[in-house]
Order: C-alpha cells, then sequence, then structure tokens
C-alpha cells in the first residue's frame, strides 16, 4: 500500500484517507474528493497530536469506538470550512427586507407567528444579520412571537455565535446606523451583540443529515454554502426536507454558487437567483 510523503511525522496511507472520507461521508454527508488529502492531514494531524495516538490509524480507530464518540464531534470539526460574514450575499438580505418582512409583519401583528432558520450558521455573522434586519424592518419584533434558529454542526462556532463578539473588522459590513443600534463596543476593539436583539435568536448544535428534533415550519430558511461539500444523494435529500420545512409561500435561500436541482419535487419556484419561494 502507497504511503502519502506529507510533512510532518505520521505516516499517512491512501487507506488513512479513504477512512476519513468515509467517517465525513456517513457522518456529515461531506464528500471529500483526493484533491482535498493534504488538507486531511494537516487538520487531522492536528487532533492526533491533541489526543495523544501515535498514528492516524490508531487515532481512526478510536474515533470509531463508543468511547471515542466526542472525539469523533472534534474530527468532524476540523473536517468543516467556516467561511461566512456579516450580509453576506446582499441581495439575500436586500429581498427579506423588501418582499419577506413587509407582509410577514402584517402577519405577525395579526396574532401569527414567524420563524427564520440558519441552518448553517458558521460563526454567527449569518443568523445575526437575519436579527438585524428583521429589528430594522419590525421595530416592535420583540413583542411578537418571531425567533430564528440558528444552527451547525461545528460545536465550537456555534458557541462562537452564542457568544457573540466579534473583532472591529468583521464588522464593517454591518451599517453604521445598525451597528450603533444592535451592538455595543467591547475590550479590545470588539462588538458584542446587544442584549435586546440576543432575545430573537437561539443557536443549537445539529447536524443536517440526522434526524431533527424539531417539528415545526419555517417562514424563511438560508441555507447557504452548505451543499456544494455533499455528494447529489445528500444535496438532493437535504433540499426536500428543508422545502417540507417551509410554509407555504416560505423562502429558501442558497449560496451564490448553488442551485436546486429537485425543484419540481420539492415544490418550489424560483423567484430570483438563489431564492426560492414554496409553492401552495
Amino acid at each position: 500500500m502507497m504511503n502519502m510523503e506529507p510533512q510532518g511525522g505520521f505516516s499517512y496511507s491512501e487507506a488513512d484517507f479513504r477512512r476519513v472520507q468515509e467517517i465525513a461521508r456517513q457522518e456529515a454527508g461531506i464528500s471529500l474528493p483526493i484533491s482535498k488529502r493534504s488538507l486531511v492531514f494537516s487538520r487531522v494531524s492536528r487532533r492526533i497530536r491533541a489526543t495523544g495516538r501515535a498514528s492516524f490509524r490508531d487515532y481512526l480507530d478510536y474515533v470509531s469506538m463508543r468511547e471515542g464518540q466526542e472525539e469523533l464531534k472534534e474530527l468532524i470539526c476540523v473536517l468543516t470550512t467556516n467561511v461566512t460574514q456579516f450580509f453576506r450575499e446582499k441581495s439575500h438580505f436586500e429581498h427579506l427586507e423588501t418582499h419577506v418582512l413587509p407582509q410577514l409583519g402584517q402577519k405577525l401583528r395579526a396574532g401569527g407567528r414567524g420563524r427564520f432558520w440558519s441552518a448553517a450558521c458558521s460563526t454567527g455573522q449569518e443568523p445575526w444579520s437575519m436579527a438585524m434586519s428583521i429589528m430594522a424592518e419590525l421595530p416592535d419584533a420583540l413583542r411578537m412571537d418571531l425567533k430564528i434558529l440558528a444552527t451547525d454542526i461545528n460545536h465550537a462556532v456555534v458557541e462562537t455565535g452564542r457568544i457573540g463578539q466579534y473583532p472591529g473588522e468583521e464588522v464593517q459590513s454591518v451599517p453604521q446606523r445598525w451597528r450603533d443600534a444592535y451592538m455595543e463596543p467591547v475590550e479590545m476593539a470588539q462588538f458584542s451583540m446587544a442584549r435586546e436583539i440576543r432575545r430573537l435568536v437561539t443557536f443549537r448544535q445539529l447536524n443536517l443529515n440526522r434526524d431533527w428534533p424539531f417539528k415545526g415550519q419555517f417562514d424563511v430558511i438560508f441555507c447557504r454554502n452548505v451543499v456544494i461539500y455533499f455528494d447529489d444523494e445528500t444535496r438532493n435529500a437535504l433540499w426536500k426536507r428543508l422545502a417540507e420545512r417551509l410554509v407555504p409561500g416560505g423562502f429558501l435561500y442558497v449560496g451564490h454558487s448553488e442551485r436546486v436541482d429537485c425543484i419540481r419535487e420539492c415544490h418550489l419556484e424560483a423567484v430570483a437567483p438563489t431564492i426560492y419561494m414554496k409553492k401552495g
């Protein structure tokens, strides 16, 4: 069996890489192409050192055991990619503010409920951006039955989002008036989400490819820049599950390089690039 020769102190074989590929696919639906093998070596090596395991084989045996299930979560964390920013893909937020929130506000003021889901929230900039858009368009949002659920498979980034504190350079894409209204400057040139807006958002760790511990439907789902890491079967299965969780007339926002291929089966209609509405 041929050994790869990346830098570092661990032997790394083709069989090791294939085992990581299978774990990533089974546990998170992530498809790791052969072009990622050096990246996998770099990231998994950090976990091998952190746990004091002797080799890739020893480490992968360990995470496959019952006693290694907590470390398996850490492995999935290092295999995921977390790239995000406030108000990323601005057209989505413009659509949310001009086409969705005014109509939803009428429903909420009439006693209805509003539910939003940031399905791959990373370090929290996406759901906090959603919250700021909501507060700006619906100033009485905190008196309404309105909630944002923010989830990610990576427990570490979920905790960062829950803490809701960001360096000054990361909040530059937030309009100044919203920074003043919804953020508070703290030490070390950082900004923290203000107390009131925190009431809108709940953070939870969640694997999108496993059972979801909630039953309700959503008016808005953001699931962006996630399915690019999945194979076609996993991708289409997730689109169908997400569509089932949209209320009729609800909206699904996907990443700029993504599209819903099974649009007919999902009962979705494309209303703008990367924006879909549930029919019915």
